[in-house]
């Protein structure tokens, strides 16, 4: 089912495991200033204005899980897995503190040197997420973030940067975290604050413009440095479903998909979809483009589609569809009557991972990358320290079926990268709480604990998975 090449692997992100917020040089990022959920992240995300220049008694990325020092220990734990890919981020601001520096902090660059030469010990595959959820705040509080098209050069300076050095040691990186978040959390997708804003999404509609382009120049400029370089874009993924066979509720469906759709068929189609030109009318977005910008993008496309998979969407037009809304983290939708939902509001729906790898192909013809997908739980403990997550196992066994359903109906597909394989903050509610790992960290929500590594049951069945090609999955 899966052939001998799959990438078999791990992923998690810098904000959210390495700690270490201001050692050695680095900056603030945006992730940095988001307090617990005590202390009002969520009002934050939307909302953040008040709360940038408070001083709240808890941040969960500044120790995180302490990646930062642990990383030895953390890579050999999941080296003895059997992992062949690891997914991790590169902090911007560990590179360049401020974001507008004409030199990088070698200090930043040094410990990427280390943690991608650890991975190559091992035989490890290194995916990097060049901006996941951390643009650094001195971008933020000098320009406005992504509004300002100068970030956009900023980011490209940070990426050459990180090409020419880790030429060899990482081929495959990713642009830009779940680019579409920018319409559903536009200060994490692109530190915009937009208290007083006149028009919304014109400002958001303009920073995601800034974005692509930043990515085809980025993409353009891994390809110049390195012609092995494989670079991706990556989207916050799942198909939308009509509530019902209404046409009405299709159409909704329909036009929830290309909501979804725009900024990753720009960056592997090259151009702006038929269908933005009627979005952007109505809601009132007149996009400012350079000269050169359509050529930019139009010559220089992703290599495959990386995306994160969770939960399906539903959509639909009437009032009984209405009632039935459901927050599955931070997008909107509503509620599938024929799926089990977690208590964080995300529906469980495997053969829904096979519907969107058969969209996205038939939609961009790329190879898919499946590096994140995962099941957020409150895993507990046994008194002895064992940790008997079958719930989690089970729930990776249905995804990783319908992965290998997808292929067989013609999907080409590089790896599987579950999400959080070691237990670290959530981006969203900044908790330890919800646990996606197969390693379980002594970290609690209110930072407190040992941050000692424990195996979970789930971490020798993955085990077992890798060893046997995905054949063996009891």
């Amino acid at each position: 089912m899966f052939p001998r090449d799959f990438m078999w692997g791990a992923a998690m992100a810098a904000n959210q495991c390495e700690g270490a917020y201001l050692e050695d040089g680095k900056g603030l990022s945006i992730a940095d200033l988001l307090p617990d959920a005590a202390g009002g992240r969520w009002d934050m995300l939307y909302h953040p204005e008040p709360y940038l220049d408070k001083k709240l008694p808890y941040y969960p990325s500044h120790e995180a899980i302490d990646f930062y020092r642990r990383y030895k220990e953390d890579i050999r734990l999941l080296a003895d897995m059997g992992i062949r890919a690891f997914r991790t981020s590169v902090s911007w601001p560990r590179i360049f503190p401020q974001g507008d520096e004409t030199e990088p902090n070698e200090s930043g660059l040094g410990f990427y040197d280390r943690l991608f030469e650890e991975c190559r010990r091992y035989g490890i595959e290194p995916v990097v997420t060049l901006c996941h959820f951390d643009t650094p705040y001195g971008l933020v509080r000098r320009y406005g973030g992504w509004k300002d098209r100068r970030v956009a050069d900023f980011y490209c300076r940070y990426c050459r940067v990180l090409f020419e050095r880790y030429k060899g040691l990482v081929r495959y990186w990713m642009t830009f975290n779940e680019i579409n978040m920018m319409t559903h959390i536009p200060f994490l997708g692109g530190g915009l604050l937009l208290d007083g804003e006149p028009n919304r999404a014109q400002a958001i509609y303009q920073a995601a413009h800034h974005q692509l382009v930043a990515s085809a120049a980025a993409t353009k400029i891994a390809h110049e440095v390195d012609g092995q370089n494989r670079v991706g874009c990556m989207l916050a993924a799942g198909s939308y479903y009509p509530y019902s066979c209404r046409p009405e509720d299709v159409m909704a469906a329909v036009e929830k998909n290309h909501e979804n759709y725009l900024f990753t068929d720009v960056q592997s189609r090259g151009a702006y979809p038929g269908y933005a030109r009627r979005l952007f009318e109505e809601k009132d977005v007149s996009l400012e483009m350079e000269p050169g910008d359509e050529e930019l993008l139009r010559e220089n496309t992703v290599d495959y589609i990386g995306f994160s998979y969770y939960s399906s969407r539903l959509a639909g037009t009437g009032e009984e569809a209405q009632k039935n809304r459901v927050d599955g983290n931070a997008v909107d939708t509503l509620r599938n009557p024929y799926l089990d939902i977690t208590p964080w509001g995300r529906q469980i729906d495997p053969v829904g991972l096979r519907i969107t790898m058969n969209d996205l192909y038939d939609r961009y013809q790329k190879p898919l990358f499946v590096v994140e997908n995962g099941l957020g739980c409150e895993d507990k403990p046994e008194e002895d320290g064992t940790v008997c997550d079958g719930y989690r196992i089970d729930y990776m066994r249905d995804h990783i079926v319908q992965v290998g359903e997808a292929m067989r109906d013609g999907v080409p597909c590089l790896g599987y990268l579950p999400w959080g394989t070691i237990d670290l903050i959530s981006a969203g509610g900044g908790e330890m709480k919800k646990r996606y790992g197969f390693i379980y960290v002594d970290k609690h929500n209110d930072g407190t604990g040992t941050l000692e590594r424990r195996k979970k049951k789930s971490y020798d069945w993955y085990r077992k998975v890798i060893a046997s090609g995905g054949e063996d999955l009891e």
